[in-house]
């Protein structure tokens, strides 16, 4: 394994933990942590940025540019993972298992258009 993917891989693990512990403590009302909660979320998300850089430095690939196209993918990723965690919160913390359901499809529905939006629809 290269340096620059073992690099990306840890960084990347540390991200998604940091993040996914910082969504739970917002989630979640019984641990009352919001606060630290938001602070552990955006840590993550942060850490995350910085090893797409890192990652891309150590590669020597070019910066990343920003286009619409790439915003609009980030903004529909974003949602149907959170709409996917909002639904599994509503059955297993809130136990209202149907609407759980509905909002958890709804989510996966949502990931699954970032399928033909990052590569299209081809013959």
């Amino acid at each position: 394994m290269k340096k620059s993917s073992f690099t990306a891989v840890v960084l990347g693990t540390v991200s998604g933990v940091l993040f996914a512990l910082g969504m739970c403590m917002v989630m979640i009302t019984e641990w009352n942590a919001w606060k630290p909660g938001v602070i552990f979320g955006c840590m993550g998300l942060l850490l995350g940025l910085v090893t797409v850089i890192i990652w891309r430095k150590m590669t020597h690939k070019a910066p990343l540019h920003f286009c619409a196209k790439t915003v609009l993918t980030v903004i529909v990723g974003a949602a149907g993972t959170l709409a996917l965690g909002i639904g599994m919160c509503f059955s297993m913390v809130w136990g209202q298992m149907v609407m759980g359901i509905v909002i958890g499809l709804a989510g996966v529905a949502v990931l699954l258009c970032l399928v033909p939006l990052t590569k299209g629809i081809k013959e």
